[in-house]
């Protein structure tokens, strides 16, 4: 009895996760090779649902809006939490104080954060009203209702949502990392920069890597910060597939297409993720 009670105890949380994860992944899938609409019609039409996202202006705009917050929302956490993360790996003053101003962002919600940053990027009441508040008429940065660069006030908003969780990781890597080979690279007349570009940041190639996977995978994924600080506009100029798929599903009653960009989605997590699990998994069993 004591052999089985731990699988016993597991078991209803494995059978509920196989059902309501997995499961709803292949109903997905089901749906997005038929003909559903308003309800789901099991009509079986093959791979035309993904012909037709594949050919709307929509779906493109989402795409490109997905790799300029991709690369964006990375790319910027990434190099500010790695330039916090040095700072603070400096032994400076009140460092416990202003690490958890940087951690704060985090303890926020995503919908949070975007509502905060639309109240503060409204050309009518945000950093806007305030500059000509103060008198600096000319001001102007209405970013937020330009199709153009609306996208990039989702890009400034998930950095400083980021940028903290970022720094935290790479401090304990810096933090994990013996002084003695920097002391040593010291006596040999390295320089500071010099020994954190040529040894330390090297060195962290492992935290470098996760990190990179966690912060893809979100911004593929990326849906309520977006709803929350643009919906999506002006018009759909920055919708991304997580927001292309709730607007045809949800809003516009194609339930098949929605269907069919969730699981392109779905594909793209996984072409990260896979990876990344298949060489911690390799790693694991060399090491025994």
């Amino acid at each position: 009895m004591e052999k089985w009670l731990p699988k016993l105890v597991l078991a209803p949380g494995l059978v509920l996760g196989l059902a309501f994860v997995y499961g709803l992944m292949i109903w997905n899938g089901v749906l997005s090779v038929s003909v559903s609409r308003m309800l789901p019609n099991y009509e079986f039409v093959g791979l035309a649902q993904y012909a037709r996202l594949w050919e709307m202006d929509r779906w493109w705009v989402a795409l490109k809006n997905l790799v300029i917050f991709g690369f964006g929302y990375v790319g910027g956490s990434m190099v500010l939490g790695i330039w916090l993360a040095i700072l603070l790996d400096q032994k400076i003053r009140a460092e416990g104080f202003i690490r958890t101003v940087y951690l704060y962002p985090m303890a926020l919600s995503f919908v949070v954060t975007g509502t905060v940053w639309k109240w503060l990027l409204n050309p009518s009441l945000g950093l806007e009203k305030l500059l000509h508040d103060w008198g600096w008429e000319s001001a102007s940065f209405g970013w937020l209702v330009d199709n153009d660069m609306a996208i990039y006030c989702v890009v400034i908003a998930g950095v400083w949502q980021s940028a903290g969780f970022t720094m935290a990781l790479f401090l304990a890597g810096l933090r994990g990392i013996d002084d003695s080979i920097i002391k040593a690279a010291q006596i040999d007349g390295a320089s500071l920069p010099r020994i954190y570009w040529r040894i330390v940041l090297p060195a962290l190639r492992p935290v470098v890597f996760s990190t990179l996977m966690v912060l893809s995978h979100l911004a593929i994924k990326s849906f309520d910060l977006v709803m929350a600080l643009t919906a999506g506009g002006p018009g759909y100029a920055t919708d991304v597939p997580a927001t292309f798929m709730y607007a045809m599903s949800f809003t516009r009653g194609q339930i098949g297409l929605g269907a069919a960009s969730a699981m392109v989605m779905l594909m793209t997590v996984a072409a990260l993720v896979v990876p990344y699990l298949y060489s911690e998994l390799r790693s694991k069993s060399h090491e025994r």
